[in-house]
């Protein structure tokens, strides 16, 4: 739609411009799937491209393969021509002529200019310094000695532009002839790697990831199903367990200024590690955790996002996450002069800068999870794509062995200090009797125990603590809530009322049952009150229930020793007497596990 506006505006585009969607579906690349086809896909990959060109890609995947990819690009691009045709056939019928405007260009003398004062000089500046900082201390000496001798004259605008194009020229040169990069690496080179875990005491898990000058901090927090972040778009989704957070803060390139909302960059590059990630987490069947990382970059100099994504591999592996397999990424870049070109890796913040590519690549061992390519050149053809696909593995492999050397698996255990969940399954029906009147039988159990409860409404419990002797009892005090009878078992109840012919116990929490006069005792008892009283707690055995659900007890069964048939046979008055089941399965009417004070979500 943008596109198509800008077409048939006169304000001056270089477009039509296309965009497609492809998914890779049992074995097949489908263009534009649709949402139910999407969830069966193992690859989101969204494109945009030219009639000539394709301009951007990102990729969202469980794995593919790099030849799958290049495939996809390769279908999208041809998909995209009949959008493009459509927008070329507004533009005759219904197109406005394009303004005429004059893009700035630093005339030709004053490029000589400053070429006969710098060439040769930029390359041996570079070359001498062994950091960012130097090299841009360096630039910046040759900057003012520049402006000293030629400011007077010119303007310093077209003065800057003129001394970043021979820069450029020069240092894309250098590359393309020798194979020399600023940092004096060649084209394949990484910069050295260290990674680190567990730096941070208190924190669930952590991971330091350094490559070069470029530098992540990751964090780890594991928390209660509860906690997940909710999603209002208009996707199916709902809700989210895994979230990760970026941030590059002003210090990270040796600045000040002030702290501000997420940006674009931060809300971009937090959105491509997390889609790295993604494939890898555990289902909440057997991890039941909402899992948060935040990255924060320490220091940049190229490729912090692919950075991220190797801290918040560490990070999560140093917390004991059952991860499917350890994810790492990398930057590419390009430097194309006519038939001549050199892909990078793992390039710098200056290589992205002169270069006519960025392109980033996450993944496992065995296929990529995310990938993010932006191209500034107007055409790229198949052939270089492939080949920055296969280095990037080549890349993406080096820096896992790096990773793997530290910390070669998930850790056994989750650290002493994160919460531990325990799961229990009870039937919806009595979600209301662990929640109580307004909340309060949940709320109770929660202050006694010190434990997190929340409950989904298919009766999915989950309690989470750090103190397993907490869980335990939290765990028996649900279990005894929803508790069914059942025949031959003991159980310690509560005399609630009293008959002339016997005892109403309860003895599960909802639940009673009548213990005949003949079986209170292992004697002949004259009357009930004289063995038991209201409030008196008594062991007794369930020895029937009948179709209605009514619950003969036995305290003489337990005395003597009987089976429930004996119980049965022996009991003088048949099944005259009763007493009843409170059906405590049942929700309290009305109200909802959420509207009654539990923390209740709906499964999705």
């Amino acid at each position: 739609g943008a596109s198509a506006a800008l077409t048939i505006s006169n304000i001056p585009f270089g477009g039509p411009v296309g965009a497609v969607r492809v998914g890779y579906i049992d074995g097949e690349l489908v263009i534009n799937p649709t949402i139910p086809e999407m969830e069966r896909s193992s690859l989101d990959l969204k494109m945009a491209g030219t009639a000539d060109a394709v301009l951007m890609v990102e990729v969202g995947a469980n794995e593919v393969s790099e030849e799958i990819v290049l495939e996809a690009i390769k279908l999208g691009h041809q998909a995209m021509q009949p959008l493009i045709a459509l927008q070329e056939e507004m533009r005759r019928e219904a197109g406005k002529p394009k303004m005429e405007y004059q893009p700035f260009v630093v005339e030709e003398e004053l490029y000589q200019l400053v070429e006969s004062r710098l060439a040769g000089r930029f390359i041996p500046a570079l070359e001498e310094t062994g950091c960012k900082k130097e090299r841009e201390e360096a630039l910046d000496a040759l900057w003012k000695e520049l402006l000293e001798e030629l400011g007077e004259e010119y303007e310093e605008r077209a003065l800057r532009r003129a001394f970043e194009e021979v820069l450029r020229a020069e240092v894309r040169s250098h590359i393309l002839r020798h194979g020399v990069r600023p940092d004096g690496r060649g084209p394949r080179d990484i910069r050295p790697i260290s990674c680190e875990v567990g730096l941070s005491p208190r924190a669930h898990g952590s991971g330091l990831f350094t490559r070069g000058e470029t530098q992540v901090l990751t964090i780890a927090t594991l928390g209660m199903p509860s906690e997940e972040q909710r999603l209002d778009s208009l996707y199916p989704e709902e809700a989210k367990r895994f979230i990760h957070h970026y941030n590059f803060p002003p210090y990270s390139t040796g600045e000040t200024r002030r702290l501000r909302g997420p940006g674009r960059r931060e809300i971009g590059h937090g959105a491509l590690a997390e889609r790295a990630l993604l494939p890898m987490i555990p289902p909440e069947e057997e991890f039941p955790y909402t899992i948060r990382l935040v990255s924060e970059v320490m220091s940049s100099d190229g490729s912090t996002s692919m950075a991220s994504v190797c801290g918040s591999t560490l990070a999560l592996m140093d917390t004991g996450v059952p991860i499917k397999a350890p994810v790492a990424g990398i930057a590419m870049g390009l430097i194309k002069e006519g038939d001549e070109h050199v892909v990078l890796t793992d390039i710098l913040g200056m290589e992205d800068h002169l270069g006519d590519m960025d392109f980033k690549v996450a993944g496992t061992r065995r296929g990529i999870t995310a990938m993010q390519m932006d191209i500034k050149l107007k055409g790229l053809n198949y052939d270089i794509m492939a080949e920055a696909l296969a280095q990037a593995r080549e890349a993406r492999l080096y820096v896992l062995d790096k990773m793997l050397e530290v910390i070669p698996e998930p850790r056994p255990e989750l650290p002493s200090h994160a919460p531990r969940i325990t799961v229990l399954k009870i039937d919806p029906e009595k979600i209301g009797a662990v929640i109580g009147p307004g909340g309060k039988t949940i709320r109770s159990i929660i202050e006694e125990t010190g434990v997190e409860i929340d409950v989904e409404e298919d009766g999915t419990v989950y309690i989470g603590s750090t103190d397993a002797d907490g869980a335990r009892r939290a765990k028996e005090m649900i279990e005894a809530l929803v508790e069914e009878p059942q025949i031959g078992k003991i159980y310690t109840g509560k005399v609630v009322r009293i008959t002339d012919y016997g005892a109403f116990v309860e003895f599960l929490p909802g639940h009673d049952g009548m213990v005949h006069i003949s079986q209170l005792a292992d004697y002949r008892v004259p009357r009930v009150q004289d063995v038991v009283n209201v409030g008196d707690e008594i062991i007794v055995m369930v020895t029937d229930i009948d179709e209605e659900g009514k619950v003969r007890l036995s305290r003489r069964a337990v005395l003597e020793g009987w089976s429930p048939e004996e119980a049965r046979r022996r009991d003088r008055q048949g099944r005259k007497g009763g007493g009843r089941s409170g059906k405590s399965g049942k929700r309290t009417p009305g109200l909802s596990p959420a509207s009654i004070g539990a923390r209740a979500r709906r499964r999705r």
